[in-house]
Formats: structure tokens, C-alpha cells, sequence
């Protein structure tokens, strides 16, 4: 199939607060907007991206998911007798992260991001690498669909390629016209804005160098396709960091235990829990509802949001903190504390993802499931 060549450039955490008022491509990209993200982090959005749907459509929303039948790591149930210093250190975190990565299919970028007594309750939403078809379960992408109309495409992302190896790379292919249909995926600039987002400086020059390397790309799009659609958009913002609250140690002054009385995952800006017992529930709702710091989301606004879950694998109830508050002591970061984060509720303007092309897009572009349609369009 022979359509208008098009390159779709994801440039992760692209916020449009660090755009707005700004030249980063303006002379390429006259057409400009910020788009509504989804709550959570990537790992919800980008599959949206992909598929033009919300996490409860499309199954993505965080990496772990509540699945004790069907989980690859219940084996290890079988080990609970050791103690949480043999369990649950450096080495046998790496041995199960080997294991699961070489022998169980858990994808090239699996980690031990929740305490390894408690991963034996949990599935893995993205076990495949998504910018390849098949790569989302259970529903088509956007690389489905162009593998399905027989449309020359290629896909770049950070399973094999630096940012800077990513534009090299699309860049002699550009030349070599070897595709129709570009995809690349840049990450690095999620974890720069993690720790040097409040650093106007440091920013600005980033965003510098991704300008200038973005601006050879279209250069050389326009030196060889009579025509060319350009699109560079993120799939969430960056929020400036403003403090932080131990919320497990509110939870573990119940002295309730886990997994006997119930589950948590605590992510950097949401708490997600399973109970085995209604008076656990009740115990701990009643703690989070105390505090000022966060809040739980009900069942209502979870549906608005796209993020409801009949089976409730992501979470019987969700806590989320307020913009810019970080969970001290998380499952995925630690102890580590940046200053900035994303994954707070989609109406903190610092969460706006960035919509930007030379072209005005077939469609209205008002949050990132709508980028799915423009990518479409071209192929129809």
C-alpha cells in the first residue's frame, strides 16, 4: 500500500508546560496543542496512543496486575518460609529479574518492582516489545494495522537504540526512503526532566538538542519525499516535585500484614490495594480518607477516567496524591525522591502532553487517544 510518507516522533514526557510560549520548532511545526494525558504513567499511556482507546478498553494501565492464578511467578509461594533478608535482597531480585526475563517471557524489561514476597499475586501487562505488531494483548495497535494494509513501516525505540543512535539510525533511513511510515519512540528526555526539571537552564538546552536533531530529521524528509507529514507529540507531562509522605507507614500502624490481610503496590504517585476482609477495607479506607496529602478515587470518576476494572486487577481501591506529592519509600523508586514526576490526575496542567505538526491534524487532537485517529487517517 502506498500512502504519503509520515514520521511520528514520541518524545517521552514532552510536557506542554515546558513548550508553551516557546520556539521548539515552531517554524516547523505550526501546529500546536496541548493534549490531555491519562492518569498513570506509561505504561498506560502509550498503549492508549497506540490504540486510539483507555486503559479499561485496551487491558494497559500499570505493569503489575492482580492475577494470583494466572501469575508466572506463583512459584515462588514455595520459598515464603525464608526470611525477608534471604527472600527479598540484591541478589535474589536479580535472579528472579534473569529468570523471568531468559526463561518465563516476561519481556527484555521485566524488574522486582514489588517485594518479592507479594509477586506471586501478580501478572505483567507488557511482556512484548509494543512498537512491533502483537505487541499489546489482545487488541490491535497502530503497527497491526500497517502490518495488515502492507505498509512499509519502521519503528525505533529504546530495546535497542539511544535516543541519539534512534535519530541517526531514522535518519538514513529517511534518505534511503526505506519505509513509508516512521515511528520513534525517544525516552530519555522522561528521566533528564526527573531530575533537572526545575532547572530552566538545564531545559532549555535539552529541549535545544532535540530540536536540532529533530530539525535534521525533517530536513531530510523534505530533501527526499515531494511530500511529508511530520508529527512530534509526548505521552504525558512532567510535574515539579513539592514534597513527599510516607504512605505505607500510615497503612503499616494498622498492623494488619501482607499478603495475609491485603496487597498494596505503592507506585511514585498512586497506592493501589486488595483486601482479603471487609473489616481491612474499612480499616484502612478510614486512613487514607484521613489524609490531606491524596485521595481515593471512587468507583465514578475511575470510569470517567477510562481506568474501571470490573475484575479490579489493577486495584479494589486506588489512592492518588496530589500534584507534585511523591510516596516516600515506593515499590518502584525507592527511596529515591526526583524532582519531578508524572502520574497524577490528568487535570494538573503540568500533565498535558504536546501535540505538534506541520500540518493540521484530519482530526480534532484533544487527548492522546486522538493521536491513534491522525496516524490512522493517513492509511485510509
Amino acid at each position: 500500500m502506498s500512502i504519503q510518507p509520515q514520521i511520528f516522533v514520541l518524545v517521552d514526557a514532552l510536557g506542554w508546560q515546558y513548550l508553551k510560549g516557546k520556539e521548539f520548532l515552531s517554524d516547523i511545526c505550526s501546529y500546536r496543542t496541548p493534549v490531555r494525558t491519562v492518569l498513570g504513567f506509561s505504561s498506560g499511556a502509550i498503549p492508549a496512543i497506540l490504540t486510539g482507546t483507555l486503559p479499561q478498553t485496551n487491558g494497559h494501565w500499570n505493569l503489575f496486575y492482580f492475577d494470583p492464578k494466572g501469575s508466572p511467578l506463583r512459584w515462588l509461594k514455595l520459598f515464603n518460609f525464608l526470611p525477608d533478608k534471604l527472600l527479598d535482597n540484591r541478589i535474589t531480585r536479580k535472579l528472579i529479574k534473569e529468570i523471568g526475563r531468559r526463561i518465563l517471557g516476561l519481556g527484555p524489561m521485566f524488574e522486582c518492582y514489588v517485594p518479592v514476597r507479594l509477586l506471586p499475586f501478580f501478572n505483567i501487562s507488557e511482556r512484548r516489545n509494543i512498537y512491533k505488531p502483537g505487541g499489546l494483548n489482545g487488541i490491535n495497535s497502530i503497527f497491526d494495522s500497517l502490518s495488515q494494509k502492507r505498509v512499509r513501516f519502521g519503528t525505533y525505540s529504546y530495546h535497542h537504540h539511544t535516543d541519539a543512535e534512534i535519530l541517526t539510525l531514522a535518519e538514513g533511513d529517511v534518505r534511503a526512503r526505506k519505509y513509508d511510515f516512521y515511528f520513534l519512540y525517544l525516552s530519555e528526555l522522561d528521566a533528564f526532566l526527573h531530575e533537572h526539571c526545575q532547572d530552566p537552564a538545564g531545559v532549555q538546552k535539552k529541549l535545544d538538542w532535540y530540536a536540532l536533531r529533530l530539525r535534521r530529521l525533517y530536513t531530510a524528509a523534505r530533501a527526499t519525499y515531494p511530500e511529508i507529514h511530520f508529527t512530534v507529540f509526548s505521552d504525558h507531562g512532567m510535574t515539579p516535585s513539592c514534597g513527599h509522605y510516607d504512605l505505607a507507614a500510615s497503612v503499616d500502624s494498622l498492623n494488619f500484614s501482607t499478603p495475609r490481610d491485603y496487597l498494596a503496590v505503592y507506585d511514585s504517585t498512586m497506592a493501589r490495594f486488595w483486601f482479603s476482609r471487609p473489616e481491612v477495607r474499612t480499616a484502612i479506607t478510614q486512613e487514607l480518607e484521613a489524609q490531606t496529602y491524596g485521595r481515593i478515587l471512587c468507583r465514578e470518576e475511575l470510569k470517567t477516567l477510562g481506568l474501571w476494572f470490573d475484575d479490579h486487577r489493577y486495584g479494589e481501591l486506588i489512592f492518588l496524591m496530589n500534584p507534585g506529592l511523591l510516596i516516600q519509600k515506593n515499590n518502584f523508586n525507592g527511596q529515591w525522591l526526583p524532582v519531578g514526576m508524572h502520574g497524577y490526575h490528568p487535570d494538573d496542567p503540568w500533565s498535558d502532553a504536546a501535540y505538534l505538526s506541520n500540518e493540521p491534524p484530519p482530526v480534532p487532537v484533544k487527548t492522546i487517544t486522538d493521536i491513534y485517529s491522525v496516524m490512522m487517517n493517513g492509511l485510509d
